[in-house]
């Protein structure tokens, strides 16, 4: 297994996974009221690796079958994470602050919690495009003896983020409230996504070839 599949997957991960949305707020909001942090983190962990793992096991399948696939795949894929680091690029000359009032009440109960989480993963169209559609059929272009090692790393990276997230947010709150802090976010996802976008139109074997 190639070690370096491992990274990428993170890298990916990373770079689709820590813009701002729907399941961070809602950690960051949990994080902030302290309630049932574990709970909120690990359903949302749970869900992205049965998303991307199905993502990634279904897409081999396909790709078995219509070989062609690939190369168009690739040049999506390319097209999706371009527009997104120029989505990523426009959030960081003009950036945004999340905010979040401290006082506020996060969800209470163990079982609300991990509903909630659940349907901020499972139910958020972005978040099945990631998963599924992103990290699926980029991990199932990888060579068949690598793919467990890229999902690996991607999943690895979604359980660190939605971790530290929960356990962290009463100290990254008040650090996101700032404009400056989005910036420099959204700017590095956005140089991640051309790196991959640049490496995906190398695969499908149509440009740089």
């Amino acid at each position: 297994m190639n070690s370096s599949v491992f990274f990428q997957g993170m890298a990916l991960c990373a770079s689709l996974i820590m813009a701002i949305g729907a399941q961070n707020a809602f950690i960051l909001r949990q994080g902030i009221t302290r309630q049932h942090l574990f709970v909120a983190a690990i359903t949302c962990v749970t869900c992205d690796m049965l998303l991307m793992s199905a993502g990634v096991l279904g897409m081999g399948k396909m790709l078995q079958t219509l070989p062609q696939l690939e190369v168009w795949m690739a040049l999506a894929g390319a097209a999706f994470v371009f527009w997104f680091g120029w989505q990523s690029l426009k959030k960081a000359i003009r950036p945004a602050a999340l905010v979040l009032d401290a006082q506020s009440q996060g969800i209470k109960t163990a079982k609300g919690v991990a509903l909630a989480a659940l349907g901020f993963s499972v139910l958020n169209p972005h978040a099945i495009l990631d998963t599924v559609v992103l990290v699926g059929g980029i991990g199932a272009q990888q060579d068949p003896a690598n793919q467990p090692m890229f999902l690996l790393g991607a999943v690895s990276f979604s359980g660190l983020w939605f971790f530290s997230l929960a356990f962290g947010a009463s100290k990254l709150a008040p650090l996101f409230a700032k404009p400056v802090a989005w910036r420099v976010l959204d700017g590095l996802i956005a140089l991640m996504m051309a790196a991959i976008g640049v490496s995906l139109l190398k695969m499908s074997g149509l440009v740089f070839a």
